[in-house]
């Protein structure tokens, strides 16, 4: 509960914290006058990065809060809770309601990056560790046959069904053009994946962005994130443990930097974030299956977030939340690229064809994968 494995993970202590302090401080403080915060410095403590409500402790820093303890933490959530039912037998505003409904899914948000940060914790224990310890899928013995969407060049629309929830960063629909394009249906496979590597794919400069070769030079990159080699043998780490490398699973947990370089060593490239979200609308949800890996291939959505090739920037005509909440998104629309599909780990009910994660190139610890496109004459 308070170990933090690298910069982009925080302690489970603190998402636990932090997604109380969101109701405390936009829903609480705002709107119910009898409220007493539980702890003064909580403010500092576990605001995570708006800036509009006062300073906050430094991300790099979360592991070395000793104090509140995880007990402390728990009375803090409890104590929320409570008073956020109490609140509930008033009159709440339609404003109040939207940010109310914001603060549930943001809490759903935590609970996938929960499940990242554990991963990611428990992969650089020497001791052996598993988050769930049954496993009830099996190899893969034969990979399907690549499967094409075709995209028919022309206006497209785009953006949030305004009958369902969505972040401010999925709106406003609008139409823009798409050319001609194939994306393909498939996820790229670990047996895919290893080609590249075996082809000398992490050597060979020609295949990499010029910040992608710095960076795998300076980090000694030459493989996935959790895939380990042990006497000539690949073995994967996976929340169920240290796996055999299975070839014919997804391969997962890729920076964009990496899968770029797989697209350009394929001879292909990734597809545009639009690309990807004309997929699902085509191909809808698929069923969630309960899992703590990815497994299928064949899978549009809720199986791995898929990288696009486009950078995180907003829509025409976009309009951020009012007041702090004016930083969930705006603020990181810069040097990040977009992500679509959902993964394994993506509670149900978030998926959608508009949702949209955002990433810094580098980053690989999230439940991301790889689709491939090729535009058409």
């Amino acid at each position: 509960m308070l170990v933090q494995s690298c910069p982009d993970v925080s302690p489970p202590k603190w998402h636990l914290a932090h997604t109380t302090w969101f109701f405390e401080k936009f829903v609480l403080q705002e709107n119910l006058p009898s409220y007493r915060v539980f702890n003064e410095k909580f403010n500092y403590l576990f605001n995570s990065y708006y800036k509009t409500v006062g300073n906050h402790w430094n991300r790099l820093d979360r592991s070395k809060l000793s104090r509140p303890t995880v007990k402390e933490v728990r009375e803090y959530r409890e104590y929320v809770d409570e008073c956020m039912i109490e609140y509930f037998y008033g009159q709440i505003s339609p404003a109040t309601q939207s940010v109310i409904e914001i603060g549930l899914q943001h809490e759903q948000q935590h609970q996938e990056l929960l499940l990242m940060d554990i991963k990611h914790i428990l992969s650089l224990n020497p001791i052996s560790a598993v988050y769930e310890k049954t496993c009830t899928h099996e190899s893969i013995n034969h990979v399907p046959e690549n499967r094409w969407y075709m995209i028919k060049g022309g206006m497209h629309e785009f953006g949030a069904n305004e009958e369902q929830f969505s972040y401010d960063n999925e709106s406003p629909r609008h139409e823009r053009f798409i050319p001609a394009a194939q994306v393909s249906k498939n996820l790229v496979s670990n047996a895919e994946y290893m080609e590249f590597t075996q082809d000398s794919g992490y050597e060979r400069p020609e295949l990499w962005m010029s910040l992608g070769w710095d960076w795998i030079n300076q980090n000694e990159i030459n493989s996935p994130l959790y895939w380990r080699k042990h006497d000539e043998q690949w073995s994967e780490f996976t929340l169920y443990g240290e796996k055999e490398l299975e070839p014919n699973w997804p391969v997962q947990h890729l920076s964009y930097i990496e899968a770029d370089a797989f697209a350009r060593w394929k001879g292909l490239r990734l597809p545009s974030e639009f690309e990807l979200e004309l997929l699902s609308k085509e191909e809808g949800a698929e069923e969630s299956v309960s899992s703590l890996h990815s497994f299928n291939l064949n899978t549009v959505d809720n199986n791995l977030w898929c990288w696009s090739k486009d950078q995180y920037q907003p829509y025409p005509g976009y309009q951020t939340y009012e007041g702090s909440l004016g930083e969930y998104n705006q603020k990181f629309m810069c040097n990040q690229f977009t992500l679509r599909n959902g993964s394994y780990a993506t509670p149900k009910g978030h998926y959608r064809p508009s949702y949209r994660n955002f990433f810094e190139p580098w980053q690989r610890w999230m439940f991301s994968g790889v689709r491939l496109a090729k535009d058409i004459d």
